[in-house]
């Protein structure tokens, strides 16, 4: 069966009241056990966020941050641990919505579905890590939803890892893989200098 590609053509046109959804851009992503197979790609990610943060912040577009909550103690995700912070290209603001989750996608047992529709918003605009975890099960739960979804790909990071036959996938591999899984049906791929023109 045909995948249906909604958003095959799509041009990037989307409200004033998009919203940025940034995804689990935590201190514990740094930690070695991530690049235990191999380094991340996209090395100015974390610059791309805090410019496309910036951007939307002057232009007054309502910003949500995702922070993953782990629920096991030990985890670097864990809550009350150093790691568990915000990165500080991505701090959150005064009057900024932060959202807990415990899953990979921030829709699973939050208020995000609801908040977002609470303001009208239909249109989301998500950034963050990893590529083919957090962001790709978010960017894929809100497509199913009905959001007008896009996903900035240079804004984004992932680590080399193996695939199911145990090839290891550089991660750049990981992260085009990705997002081939998602252009089209569940989101538009978009970059950050494309971001900055809106």
């Amino acid at each position: 069966m045909a995948l249906e590609r909604k958003y095959k053509g799509l041009l990037m046109k989307p409200p004033t009241n998009t919203a940025l959804v940034i995804i689990d851009v935590q201190r514990a992503i740094d930690e070695a056990f991530w690049s235990q197979h191999g380094p991340r790609n996209n090395p100015a990610a974390e610059e791309n966020m805090a410019a496309v943060l910036k951007h939307w912040r002057d232009t007054k577009r309502p910003v949500f941050h995702i922070r993953h909550d782990s629920v096991n103690a030990d985890s670097t995700y864990a809550p009350g641990s150093v790691t568990h912070a915000f990165k500080p290209e991505v701090i959150p603001l005064s009057g900024e919505v932060v959202i807990g989750k415990a899953a990979n996608s921030a829709f699973i047992d939050t208020t995000l579905e609801q908040t977002l529709r609470g303001q009208g918003i239909d249109h989301v605009l998500m950034m963050g890590v990893i590529t083919n975890n957090s962001v790709e099960a978010t960017v894929r739960h809100a497509g199913n939803l009905g959001f007008m979804t896009y996903l900035i790909e240079d804004a984004c990071f992932t680590f080399a890892f193996p695939d199911y036959s145990g090839t290891l996938r550089s991660a750049q591999e990981v992260h085009d893989m990705s997002l081939a899984n998602m252009d089209g049906e569940y989101c538009q791929v978009i970059d950050t200098a494309q971001v900055l023109e809106i």
